[in-house]
């Protein structure tokens, strides 16, 4: 596995990834469809559409009736992916996602997009800090938290066939390139991006990029840190957590999410279980969203790399 981020713009927006790998999907596999609730014009779904009316659904502002007639697909054979902004397809669904596919044991993949302050000028009714900690109570689900395009192309491909509740939270446009195009990804199995001594910083989403920038402050005041992507927040790869605290002896999480429920907890969960110690969470503090840009949100909800650099500091403080 090669890192390869350097800062820079990505070679492609997320949405133009996510269209050809839907492209692919429905090329490669009869089976694939692809639904989405009036969405398409924002996901760059459009000539899906067009070029696939058999295997691609406009299923309009409803989304409920979306997950429904996914279901009903699934039952006659298919592969459902379905698409609208996050807070639609948790939030808004959430009964019929957890007994129309998790209860009743049907397999959909949901892509939720915009996710946490990607909503920017949406604003908080479209902010989405609680995805995570809804999908994550729904028995034997999946949670993938998009970090870069090659990552979001190979586990939609790797979770065709994968059973349950499968959630992909993503922005939309800027994410940056992360991984090489060698880069192998599996479910439940994290990515070590940088091996230090002094701290383990896990981040996913779009915290991972900016974990790697406080890695590289840290590492200007003589602390090595080693970042982890966990790739899927659940099932959670526990040991490779586990095998890098026991090495650094203190933790900090990074997440695009309120710190109640996601990431953060996650990994609290496993160590209060497994190796307690020292641990700050990086995260919104239990507010709800509001409008803003990208760098504006970052700064008002504290997820900026010297966020994390100045947490990780005074956690090595206390070790």
């Amino acid at each position: 596995m090669s890192v390869i981020y350097n800062g820079q713009a990505p070679e492609k927006e997320i949405c133009q990834v996510f269209s050809e790998t839907i492209q692919e999907l429905i090329n490669e596999d009869p089976n694939v469809v692809y639904l989405d609730a009036d969405l398409m014009g924002s996901m760059k779904t459009q000539q899906l559409w067009k070029k696939n009316p058999k295997q691609v659904f406009n299923c309009g502002i409803q989304e409920a009736d979306m997950v429904g007639v996914a279901c009903g697909l699934y039952l006659a054979g298919y592969k459902p992916y379905i698409h609208s902004f996050s807070p639609f397809i948790t939030r808004r669904v959430y009964d019929q996602v957890y007994l129309s596919v998790g209860y009743a044991k049907k397999s959909v993949r949901l892509i939720g997009s915009d996710v946490g302050i990607m909503a920017t000028y949406n604003g908080g009714t479209h902010m989405c800090l609680e995805d995570i900690s809804l999908i994550r109570a729904i028995p034997k689900s999946c949670i993938i938290d998009v970090s870069d395009a090659k990552m979001f192309a190979t586990l939609l491909k790797r979770t065709k066939e994968r059973k349950g509740v499968i959630y992909f939270r993503t922005p939309r446009r800027d994410l940056p390139d992360i991984y090489s195009s060698e880069t192998h990804f599996e479910i439940g199995k994290a990515h070590i991006l940088k091996e230090g001594t002094d701290v383990t910083i896990i981040a996913s989403g779009i915290m991972v990029a900016t974990a790697l920038q406080a890695a590289d402050i840290l590492m200007e005041n003589g602390i090595k840190a080693e970042i982890i992507d966990p790739v899927t927040i659940k099932p959670l790869d526990e040991q490779t957590i586990l095998n890098s605290i026991k090495k650094t002896g203190a933790v900090i999480t990074a997440e695009n999410h309120n710190i109640i429920g996601g990431l953060g907890s996650a990994v609290c969960e496993l160590l209060a279980e497994n190796y307690p110690v020292k641990m700050k969470r990086i995260g919104v503090k239990d507010e709800f969203g509001q409008v803003g840009n990208e760098s504006f949100l970052r700064e008002i909800y504290g997820l900026t790399a010297d966020d994390i650099a100045n947490a990780a500091q005074d956690i090595i403080k206390n070790k």
